[in-house]
């Protein structure tokens, strides 16, 4: 799709007269500078350089996400206001037959379709408290520009003033807290201001060619963002990424008081940025505000969490690494986490989930190797999860009730596993979950509490298996092992331990069509 140039300067003209009309509110920001919150961060990378994850983190292992908003509305997947207005694509010419043309009928018109009309945070927080999160997570703001709390800097599109007119931020750290579960907040905003773009189009082809999207009419700018300044290509979705972060330093500034607006307001014990850290200063200045409310919180420590996907940014200190959708290859020295969902980030009509065995999987080989794991079960419009979502949540609550033991506070043992999917390599980076295997019975993963060592097979043998790696000769050097107990059941089993491996006899009775755990204890 290319993008008119005449279209473009008009469009600058318009959104600049915005500013003069009603953006002296919008954009006053920049002259606001980065004020942080008294404490020990500064918003520098030699500052930041000081942090170290708290240990309860590396305890907590499991946290469940709502990655919900007005995206949500339309259950059609993900990127939903980016894409509608790319012409050709699924969502575009959904939103064509559904609603009407972009020019006419745009996303600001969707969002007032945002009800939440069955939303039940504390019913949600004790499902997932039930299925064994330790931490959750709320959507704070995505691409979309929509906040999801009663926002300072956005006052028109935030979920206080239109859709479910309710704090959905602050209503979630409620119920969160009320039941004990640490609270996290997620935040997109930084790539808004390029993703949003393709609002500011046209079509290409056909009888409204060169007809503006909603996105032009400068009445909206708040929402679709003032791009007067931008050059012409910045509008040329084949040149421009959408996560690019290309964006004036007054978006920038807005950037940084919207989510230090978030921060202060909900004091999460968790922040999650959509790539690494924004805007150096400006992204540095969240960080940091982060970590100083929790200093005040918490008596002078941080107990906060910063999350961010590039190596660089968490190298020293700074913050954890999160791989979306992706596993690490081996063990980490430091806690990390993979954020993934069992279907689409935003809610989609019809789609296959993820099965209660494969986030199972995927759990036990990230906690093997000292990573945390955050899932989302996207929200519909309603807030209340199908009945497909519910049989995937009540597969993996059955699992963690029997074996949760050798999950919380559990770090990693000499090796991650054995088995087949051990010579798996997927490059370790984000992205990679599908490039592994599901796991069988002959995949085992461990993990350690003290002297304990923990086994998960992650499937039901026919008969005896081994574990290589407790065989007394074995290059682990485990050391006798005195006891083998089936987790969930205290039930001991009966082994054998050789030079070469420990050889285990199963009980007769299946109990999970998922894995097992077992509690191995030594001399």
């Amino acid at each position: 799709m290319t993008f008119n140039r005449r279209h473009f300067l008009r469009t600058s003209m318009l959104t600049g007269a915005a500013a003069a009309v009603s953006g002296s509110r919008l954009f006053a920001l920049s002259g606001d500078g980065i004020a942080l919150s008294p404490g020990s961060y500064k918003n520098t990378r030699e500052s930041l350089a000081a942090y170290r994850i708290p240990t309860w983190f590396a305890d907590a292992k499991f946290g469940m996400w709502a990655h919900w908003g007005p995206q949500s509305a339309i259950e059609y997947g993900d990127w939903y206001a980016r894409q509608m207005y790319m012409q050709g694509s699924s969502q575009y010419n959904y939103h064509l037959t559904t609603y009407g043309h972009p020019s006419k009928v745009g996303y600001k018109d969707v969002v007032p379709t945002f009800h939440a009309a069955k939303w039940d945070p504390d019913y949600l927080i004790d499902l997932y408290a039930k299925c064994g999160a330790k931490y959750f997570f709320s959507m704070g703001v995505h691409h979309d520009n929509f906040d999801m709390w009663n926002s300072k800097y956005q006052p028109r599109w935030n979920s206080v003033a239109t859709g479910p007119k309710k704090d959905i931020v602050g209503m979630w750290k409620v119920a969160a807290r009320k039941r004990g579960l640490y609270f996290g907040v997620s935040e997109h905003l930084s790539n808004s201001f390029d993703w949003f773009s393709t609002s500011h189009m046209s079509d290409a082809t056909g009888d409204l060619a060169g007809v503006p999207y909603d996105g032009a009419d400068p009445a909206y700018a708040d929402l679709y963002h003032n791009i007067s300044g931008m050059p012409a290509d910045f509008l040329d979705v084949k040149k421009t990424s959408a996560m690019g972060r290309v964006a004036p330093d007054r978006w920038k500034q807005q950037f940084f008081n919207r989510i230090k607006d978030l921060v202060d307001q909900h004091q999460p014990d968790l922040l999650y940025t959509d790539g690494g850290i924004p805007f150096e200063e400006y992204g540095l200045g969240t960080v940091a505000e982060l970590y100083n409310v929790s200093e005040a919180a918490h008596a002078g420590t941080n107990q906060a969490v910063y999350f961010s996907k590039t190596d660089r940014d968490c190298k020293t200190g700074t913050c954890a690494l999160d791989r979306e959708r992706g596993v690490l290859d081996g063990i980490s020295p430091v806690p990390w986490q993979t954020d993934t969902c069992i279907g689409n980030w935003h809610y989609k009509r019809g789609i296959t989930y993820k099965t209660g065995k494969t986030v199972i999987d995927l759990l036990v080989d990230i906690v093997s190797k000292n990573g945390n794991m955050l899932l989302n079960v996207p929200l519909p419009n309603s807030g209340e999860p199908d009945f497909a979502e519910m049989q995937t949540i009540s597969h993996i609550t059955a699992w963690m009730k029997s074996n949760s033991e050798g999950i919380y506070g559990t770090r990693p043992w000499k090796i991650y596993g054995e088995g087949p999917s051990t010579k798996v390599i997927s490059g370790g980076a984000g992205f990679n979950e599908g490039k592994k295997p599901e796991l069988s019975a002959k995949d085992i993963r461990f993990t350690t509490k003290g002297s304990t060592l923990y086994a998960f097979a992650m499937g039901w043998p026919t008969d005896s298996f081994t574990i290589q790696a407790v065989g007394l000769e074995s290059p682990q050097q485990p050391g006798k092992v005195l006891n083998v107990e089936l987790l969930g059941t205290g039930q001991k089993l009966k082994f054998t331990q050789s030079a070469d491996a420990l050889s285990i006899v199963p009980p007769a009775t299946k109990t999970s069509d998922i894995g097992y755990g077992l509690k191995i204890s030594f001399a």
